[in-house]
């Protein structure tokens, strides 16, 4: 099988980092290959570099045996490789079919010729199975589709290269599997793919090679077929890493968050919860079964249309985030980017927001408060930075999402709140924020953990399962794979 793209002794520095040292990959024409490696080991350089933003300052890059075209000449990168990124690149105001051709139209002149734009739009997407409507408004779409949305933009350039970065980040088990399908139905027609994902048992499902990358260095490049678990994760990590040890604890008698006739339309109905402090609880169901609203709703961003709320023995206000916060409630929102962090604003400013008001006074901040207590914050999570002056926007995606958490639990916070903490962080940082988490709860915390990850999960103390809305089941720790799945699917109640 011929050599579809290839990176070949690739170095890059930005000033005294060195970003990539001598690393490279080779795909083969139509197969679905993995890159994987911690956060920080190089692999969002890689893709800058095979996507054309940046030049290697030594190496090369090839396509089909031919050198990569000019840096400038961005119409030549579109016809040999897209990327799928994590964080979407639609816009949302316009429509689907404007997205896909997007400074492409098709024009009469000065005209644009709206219905051949649309025609060519759904020609498109059901020459990918792609079944979304042409004419419907991006931001009305799910994630899955917005994904498939610029799948097939990509393709639309004449790329057979697609790089997908962190595709089920943000998908429940259903939709990532529907994404699998159209993969599969993808390569069967050519198309090349390089996968980089932090969720290891995707890899061996979808993939058929896999590149780990450590410390900016390629390490290991072989058939997943013949790369056992063990053996990846110690070429990840340069160690053997075993799955996080959940603790036991003794929750305490103190309620820490409670919710009584709880309902939202469309989202959830008539939902009762409580949380003592000391417990850890966790909220599991598909991508429709409304616990990502439900959390929601507690931390005062969604409002209920019935119920009430209250943390640490305190009423709060429906759909008031400051009355959720002033009651002693700590936040980790389902998207960092947009919820999490102000990624221009430093590490110490955006992890002590909460506690501004204690760092000075009369309304002012005294930065060698605030600078002690991020760097106290810095050592507990083991944040990999330069120092608490460092932006969070040039943090990788792990130690990102630990300033969210410590911005959290910055307050000592009575009661805890945490959406999704682990999508796209690698299985050191998982270690770390999961720990963190159990560190409030042992501290007295009632905590309310929502994730779409089992193994997460395994560190409650009981989990409520979500079905189309309603509690279904109550499930204490101990649980299998199976047991829960069968709850969360609703196929046992």
């Amino acid at each position: 099988m011929s050599v579809h793209v290839e990176a070949r002794n690739v170095t890059k520095r930005f000033g005294p980092t060195v970003a990539l040292n001598g690393a490279g990959i080779a795909i083969a024409e139509g197969e679905t290959h993995a890159l994987l490696g911690r956060n920080g080991a190089g692999k969002s350089t890689l893709v800058s570099i095979l996507t054309g933003l940046q030049a290697p300052d030594e190496g090369e890059v090839l396509f089909s045996g031919e050198a990569a075209p000019a840096l400038a000449d961005r119409d030549a990168w579109r016809r040999r490789v897209a990327c799928v990124y994590q964080k979407s690149t639609i816009i949302p105001t316009l429509t689907v079919a404007e997205n896909l051709y997007l400074n492409r139209h098709q024009t009469s002149g000065r005209l644009i010729r709206w219905g051949a734009l649309r025609r060519s739009a759904r020609e498109l997407l059901d020459r990918y199975g792609v079944d979304v409507d042409a004419s419907a408004l991006a931001g009305d779409l799910g994630v899955e589709q917005r994904q498939l949305v610029e799948i097939a933009r990509a393709l639309s350039f004449g790329a057979r290269f697609i790089i997908l970065d962190e595709p089920t980040a943000q998908l429940d088990g259903p939709a990532i599997e529907r994404l699998f399908e159209r993969m599969r139905a993808l390569r069967e027609q050519g198309v090349t793919m390089m996968y980089i994902s932090h969720h290891l048992d995707e890899v061996y499902e979808i993939c058929q090679s896999v590149t780990v990358f450590r410390d900016a260095r390629h390490v290991v490049t072989r058939p997943v077929s013949e790369l056992p678990h063990d053996e990846l994760v110690a070429a990840m990590t340069g160690e053997a890493t075993t799955a996080y040890q959940a603790r036991s604890r003794t929750p305490g008698t103190s309620v820490a968050i409670s919710a009584t006739g709880l309902s939202l339309r469309d989202r959830y109905q008539d939902v009762a919860l409580e949380v003592r402090a000391g417990e850890l609880v966790g909220l599991a169901g598909s991508g429709s079964s409304g616990k990502v609203g439900l959390a929601e709703t507690l931390v005062g961003l969604r409002r209920a249309d019935t119920g009430t709320i209250v943390i640490n023995g305190t009423a709060v206000k429906p759909g008031d985030v400051p009355s959720a916060l002033g009651a002693g409630l700590g936040f980790v929102p389902q998207d960092r980017h947009h919820e999490g962090f102000v990624p221009l604003l430093s590490i110490a400013e955006n992890a002590t927001m909460p506690i501004a008001h204690k760092l000075g006074r009369f309304g002012t901040v005294f930065p060698s408060r605030r600078r002690a207590r991020a760097v106290q914050m810095i050592e507990d999570l083991d944040i990999k930075t330069e120092g608490p002056d460092q932006p969070v926007g040039d943090l990788s995606g792990g130690n990102a999402q630990k300033v969210v958490l410590a911005r959290a639990l910055s307050d000592s916070p009575a009661a805890l709140v945490v959406i999704n903490p682990t999508a796209g962080v690698d299985v050191k940082a998982k270690q770390s924020l999961l720990g963190a988490v159990e560190d409030a709860v042992e501290r007295g915390a009632g905590a309310v953990l929502v994730s779409d990850e089992l193994d997460d999960l395994r560190i409650c103390d009981r989990v409520l399962v979500m079905f189309h809305g309603r509690v279904v089941k109550d499930v204490p720790r101990g649980w299998s794979d199976p047991e829960l799945v069968a709850v969360m699917e609703g196929m046992e109640e």
